[in-house]
């Protein structure tokens, strides 16, 4: 795969992810936390705001990959 094209669908990968995960956490945090005690939220907030962190790795250590070489 080229580089170029790889960069790009990584760009996008990790936009996505960006969005369906704040989208997600927001969801769950007023569905499930609204009644809850601040440090309850703050806990939340704190561990879901680092979470995304994860999966944006894996895609940004499959964008540092070699490309691999035809024999």
């Amino acid at each position: 795969m080229p580089i170029r094209l790889k960069k790009l669908i990584g760009m996008f990968l990790l936009v996505a992810l960006v969005i369906i995960y704040a989208l997600v956490a927001s969801i769950f945090a007023v569905a499930r936390l609204s009644e809850s005690g601040a440090l309850v939220q703050f806990l939340f907030f704190l561990l879901s705001g680092l979470l995304w962190v994860l999966p944006a790795m894996g895609i940004i250590k499959w964008l540092m990959l070699e490309p691999r070489v035809k024999r």
